[in-house]
């Protein structure tokens, strides 16, 4: 991808809808290595384009701008509220057994591990309630991993990588959760956001996105 390269999915007067690829931060880092950024990108074709969420610089997928204050304020209350719905794609290490019901759920807590930070740890005493839905599917018999969907319900910083890792299933390339074995399986992390859903922040229409997985 060409270093200002946007691959816009959706965009209105109020609203941008992006495909981020893996790699790229969603929003400036601290030093001037850290300033390229999916928020740059789109604020060069779309100066009033403001942040209403992030994905990890590591994950792939689909990604909300605001277009204007009065959007932002709405799309921020929309995710704050849990009313965005968001739905991940990942490839784990190891056969993951499918739950015993349609969708599994992972409700443990997390909290950032501050002598390890940025890497976020499962807490049951301090940590903030997280919850994730998941299903199995597929599994890859030959190289010994299994293909999730996820659906995340809170929207903690890392969360589907450690939940995944508290199930015993790294995801595959994952360079801050996985074992040397499982980042060298992949010259990437294995995670990517498929689909999003959510009304307009002006129309209140319902709005559904999707974007497919290149792994």
């Amino acid at each position: 991808m060409h270093p200002d390269e946007l691959k816009v999915i959706y965009a209105d007067k109020s609203l941008l809808v992006l495909d981020k690829p893996t790699g790229l931060l969603s929003v400036p880092g601290r030093g001037e290595d850290k300033q390229d950024c999916l928020s740059a990108r789109a604020q060069r074709l779309y100066p009033d384009a403001l942040v209403a969420h992030r994905l990890d610089m590591a994950t792939s997928g689909l990604m909300v701008m605001a277009r204007g204050a009065a959007a932002q304020r709405a799309l921020s209350l929309a995710f704050a509220s849990r009313s965005v719905r968001k739905r991940y794609v990942a490839i784990v290490d190891g056969q993951l057994a499918p739950s015993l019901q349609d969708w599994g759920v992972i409700d443990l807590p997390i909290i950032v591990d501050w002598p390890e930070r940025p890497r976020r740890i499962i807490d049951h005493q301090r940590g903030k309630p997280s919850v994730t839905h998941w299903r199995v599917l597929a599994h890859n018999t030959s190289d010994e991993t299994t293909r999730v969907e996820l659906e995340p319900v809170t929207g903690r910083s890392h969360q589907l990588r450690v939940h995944l890792l508290a199930l015993g299933h790294a995801i595959v390339g994952d360079a801050l959760y996985g074992s040397p074995r499982v980042q060298a399986m992949a010259d990437r992390l294995l995670l990517h956001a498929c689909l999003l859903e959510l009304r307009h922040p002006v129309s209140g229409q319902s709005m559904c996105f999707d974007s497919t997985e290149d792994f």
